[in-house]
């Protein structure tokens, strides 16, 4: 690896270990073996590199959000919509879970102008992702207006329930709970 890759590794461990706040660039530099002038240098800044690593850490999330044996249901189904987010909630679990990053970097947007828009464009693109866990197929055909509204509402969930997991584990929802909230809304619906 060169020295890009290498900042990138070890910026994601810092992150894991100290959060966003607490990682200073001589924690990066320690970690992956590299030399300030090289942050500058390669990602243009010490928050740049850390929401690049961010970005990373969460695409790394595909596999988790699987299984490890995969999804077995049938896309679209309820028993789909608890077996993925049964998968979500155990990356949830851990003390060192990236998801409590997630509420630190969302609680210091407002702190981080600069990075706000790569962020954005990242959710989106997690939006786009998520999809197709739920539903089937394959990423790069899930259309626009299906992110805007069936990927935001996947989003908006996910969102919930880093917050809840973060705030009161013991509390917060698993994934039967939440699709029988479901189920209770589609019925309404119905009755409706």
């Amino acid at each position: 690896m060169g020295h890009r890759e290498d900042l990138l590794e070890g910026a994601k461990r810092c992150l894991l270990a100290k959060g966003f706040a607490r990682t200073t660039a001589r924690d990066i530099v320690k970690e992956s073996g590299t030399n300030l002038a090289s942050i500058g240098y390669h990602y243009g800044s010490k928050d740049a590199l850390l929401a690049e690593a961010y970005v990373a850490l969460v695409e790394g999330m595909a596999e988790a959000f699987d299984g490890v044996a995969g999804i077995g249901a049938e896309p679209g189904s309820l028993e789909r919509f608890q077996e993925v987010w049964a998968n979500i909630i155990e990356t949830m679990r851990g003390p060192g879970s990236l998801w409590r990053l997630s509420v630190e970097i969302v609680a210091m947007r407002d702190q981080l102008p600069e990075l706000a828009e790569h962020l954005a464009k990242a959710q989106r693109e997690g939006a786009r992702g998520i999809v197709p866990l739920f539903m089937g197929g394959r990423e790069e055909d899930v259309e626009e207006a299906t992110v805007d509204t069936l990927g935001a509402f996947y989003t908006t969930l996910m969102m919930g329930l880093m917050a809840q997991w973060t705030f009161d584990p013991k509390s917060a929802p698993e994934a039967d709970q939440l699709t029988e909230g479901l189920r209770q809304v589609i019925q309404g619906v119905k009755k409706g």
